[in-house]
């Protein structure tokens, strides 16, 4: 006999009712579950730890179990980590024992149906109007761009924020490890990887995917979350016409995303030579934009740059186009900081400006104080092998 789903919806949150609370708060972004008795929340980037507690470790294995088996996974000694969803889409990463001697060991990041809008984003302080207007552009003349970040710094909620500017008219294939990124657009196709089961078998990987993907007439591809030898098979896509794409990278400054997506890259089967991977890398990334959680717990944007090639001699040729400069705290303990136009103005203008748009007058205005202020131009000729600025 099936179980209807709402049914097993029900009996999977009852085991989790200890945290229930949580899991019905807006305000709770992630339950973190140490063992049975000690379980912390996150608001605000801010970590409490709570009152609530498990029964006792085998009530907190039921629920792992009863989870596991809700999306079809199995979870023993020889298995002891478990990735999964709940039923409101919120991502669960749990390990057990013997991995987690103390454990079972939980995360659960919180899935909101709210999308976050640049604009709410814009409101939130997390960048400018004229940041906004930027990437808007951006994202309209199709440029390749990289949304990188540390844990928690909000890389997907931007990557969610970002795709609202792109047209109704496109076709855009989803790729993703478990489903995070929220498209409020007509057509899109949604793909999802899949661990091997039990016996080792019925295993679809994002490279996978990826490559089938590519035969799928899409648009644009957008990759919730580069973490190993795709970074290749999308790079290569980037430079041979797919432009438009879109993924997320754990890095936490512009020139290390760079770098990490050249070491996934290198976990590709396939051989490459490391300049000309190098040269290929900046010649697919146009726009980074960099994502921080600061010490406050508030989540921001802290550079939106633009990649300008590579050179043997130099390295990867990289230009912040809006910067954050941090003035210290307020009496409350909170960051004072601004975004500000560093007066550089990108490669990519003549792109926006050939899609009948054009960059924010901001932009032009502090090229124009360096210019009165008797400083160089920001930037500079592009080197050899370096990006391909628009599509």
């Amino acid at each position: 006999m099936v179980i209807p789903k709402d049914v097993f919806d029900q009996t999977l949150l009852k085991f989790l009712d200890p945290i229930r609370p949580f899991l019905d708060d807006p305000s709770v972004s992630e339950v973190m579950i140490n063992g049975p008795s000690q379980i912390f929340i996150e608001r605000k980037g801010k970590l409490t730890l709570t009152q609530a507690q498990f029964a006792s470790r085998e009530a907190l294995m039921s629920a792992l179990r009863n989870l596991a088996q809700y999306v079809g996974k199995h979870i023993d000694d020889n298995r002891p980590i478990l990735e999964g969803r709940l039923p409101d889409g919120s991502r669960v990463e749990a390990v057990l024992p013997p991995a987690a001697p103390d454990g079972p060991c939980v995360a659960i990041r919180r899935f909101f149906r709210e999308t976050l809008t640049v604009e709410k984003l814009i409101n939130f302080g997390s960048f400018t109007p004229e940041a906004g207007e930027f990437l808007r552009n951006v994202v309209a003349v199709k440029e390749n761009v990289v949304v990188a970040g540390g844990t928690g710094s909000g890389k997907t909620s931007m990557l969610n924020a970002l795709s609202g500017f792109i047209t109704p008219e496109d076709r855009i294939v989803v790729i993703e490890d478990n489903r995070e990124v929220q498209l409020q657009k007509p057509h899109v196709v949604q793909l999802e990887a899949r661990p091997p089961d039990a016996r080792g078998k019925g295993e679809v990987s994002i490279r996978a995917l990826f490559k089938a993907t590519l035969r799928m007439r899409p648009d644009r591809i957008v990759v919730g979350e580069i973490r190993s030898g795709e970074a290749l098979d999308l790079v290569q896509a980037m430079t041979s016409g797919h432009g438009g794409c879109m993924c997320t990278v754990h890095a936490t400054y512009p020139t290390d995303t760079l770098n990490r997506l050249e070491t996934m890259c290198l976990m590709s089967d396939i051989e490459i030579p490391l300049s000309a991977l190098r040269a290929q890398l900046a010649s697919a990334v146009d726009i980074i934009v960099q994502t921080a959680r600061l010490r406050d717990g508030s989540r921001c944007v802290t550079h939106i740059t633009e990649v300008c090639g590579y050179d043997p001699a130099r390295g990867y040729h990289l230009e912040d186009v809006f910067v954050r400069r941090y003035h210290g705290e307020d009496e409350k303990g909170r960051v004072v900081s601004t975004f500000e136009a560093t007066g550089y103005i990108p490669h990519c203008t003549e792109t926006i400006k050939g899609y009948g748009l054009d960059i924010p007058p901001l932009i032009y205005h502090m090229a124009q104080q360096r210019a009165a202020q008797g400083l160089p131009p920001l930037g500079g000729p592009r080197p050899e092998g370096g990006g391909h600025g628009g599509h």
